[in-house]
């Protein structure tokens, strides 16, 4: 962390030899200091003979903001009177890339974007692309992209948890929950062939069908796993520290949620039960039994219990969907619309040739076409909009990524409240830069 007094933009440095002007902050960091200067010019301004107003930099590079967040707070003594919530340090122009690629070559790259659940980005990429072009998904596919999702959904809660509780002083979860996203990896490891960036779905199916080895890895994990989750809920949910760190900090009322943008947990802990899965199903969820967990005090507790309830609903939907696998391909058997498969490029002529305008040019959309498709992400609505040219690549891509939505309540939030309380604001949020610098 850095403080800063609001000094003129402007310095004059004299040598030996001329007078030189240059700027002390550069523009950018200009444009930050004058809209933090006119979020409370409504302030009373009184003399500061103790200098108990400064201005605070928390991050880019501290290791509570979640990457590259930085965080510039006018302080008044402890007190944040105002915020300014700065990102694209990590900004790598992805939807751009979306509009140079093949819909199949982006696929990689939605890995990067919430690199905590990759998973899930892939099969949001995939949906959108299939709504756009008119493709079929088999029905086993489904039934395990919708078992992965949930995964990826719990895999993504733990580094939540974790990192929030470590921020907060419990380092002891941090080391329980990382764990667990360790036995995630070697299953995505299994199912996919890779442990982080899995890339496994594909345009019109998966690239590969589920072993049984994989299966009866997932199935002993969510049987340990809805033990542990138990077992952390009775350690912190009683837990006095933990209770006050969280409980009446970051409130944000129903109204303010909504006109804010919050998605997902954040949402659903302000008392709105908004949850895509529900009001508009897709891949299996209409099939299955879950509930959506709510709560209404709308503070950094409520978004706890929020996103640990959903651990373990997504465990529940994860045991319904290896209960009701069915048996059948895994991807489309349109030469036109899917990838084949790896046998039938090795030994046929027809799927060789296949492969390759597959790899060269891709689905192609008809001209014109234009779809939204979102998913119930862990953080809440993710979603791509896509219009096609009729060409192998989208015309434009946009995406409609919850880390960035949920940041802008972020500065609600945090002013009014203590310095100390900023990293527990940050992880309740619980923003991924690489989702919100698009």
């Amino acid at each position: 962390m850095a403080t800063d007094t609001l000094a003129p933009t402007a310095r004059t440095r004299t040598d030996d030899t001329s007078a030189e002007v240059f700027s002390f902050w550069p523009r950018h960091n200009e444009a930050i200091y004058r809209a933090l200067e006119g979020k409370h010019s409504h302030i009373e301004q009184v003399d500061d003979p103790l200098e108990s107003r400064m201005v605070l930099n928390l991050g880019p590079q501290h290791p509570a903001t979640h990457g590259v967040l930085r965080v510039v707070c006018r302080l008044d003594g402890e007190t944040i009177e105002g915020c300014i919530i700065d990102i694209g340090y990590l900004h790598r122009g992805i939807e751009k890339f979306a509009e140079v690629k093949t819909y199949h070559e982006f696929l990689p790259y939605t890995d990067r974007t919430d690199y905590l659940q990759p998973y899930a980005n892939n099969v949001a990429w995939c949906l959108a692309v299939e709504k756009v072009a008119a493709i079929e998904v088999p029905e086993r596919a489904q039934w395990i992209r919708t078992m992965l999702c949930e995964l990826a959904r719990i895999q993504s809660h733990l580094l939540w948890i974790g990192t929030l509780a470590m921020d907060a002083g419990a380092v002891s979860v941090f080391l329980w929950t990382f764990k667990y996203r360790e036995e995630i990896y070697t299953i995505m490891d299994e199912v996919a062939g890779a442990r982080f960036t899995v890339s496994h779905s594909r345009i019109g199916g998966l690239a590969t069908d589920i072993s049984p080895t994989g299966l009866s890895m997932i199935r002993r994990f969510v049987d340990d796993f809805d033990e542990q989750v138990v077992g952390w809920k009775k350690f912190l949910n009683r837990n006095r520290i933990w209770v006050d760190r969280n409980e009446g900090v970051g409130v944000i009322t129903q109204e303010e949620a909504v006109r804010r943008g919050f998605t997902g947990p954040n949402l659903r802990g302000c008392g709105i039960p908004y949850d895509i899965r529900i009001f508009e199903p897709y891949l299996k969820y209409d099939a299955v039994e879950f509930d959506v967990p709510m709560r209404t005090e709308g503070d950094a507790l409520a978004r706890y219990f929020v996103r640990m309830e959903e651990m373990q609903q997504a465990s529940r939907i994860i045991r319904q969907c290896m209960e009701r696998l069915p048996q059948g391909p895994i991807r489309n058997d349109n030469a036109k619309a899917a990838l084949p498969s790896k046998e039938e490029v090795y030994y046929s002529m027809e799927g060789m040739i296949h492969d390759f305008l597959h790899t060269d040019v891709g689905v192609a959309p008809p001209a014109g076409a234009e779809s939204y498709h979102a998913i119930e992400a862990a953080k809440g609505e993710l979603g791509f909009y896509i219009v096609a040219d009729g060409t192998g690549s989208p015309w434009r891509v946009k995406m409609n990524a919850p880390s960035f939505k949920n940041l802008q309540g972020l500065e609600f939030m945090l002013e009014g409240a203590m310095v100390a309380d900023t990293v527990v604001l940050i992880g309740s949020v619980d923003p991924v830069m690489g989702d919100a610098d698009k």
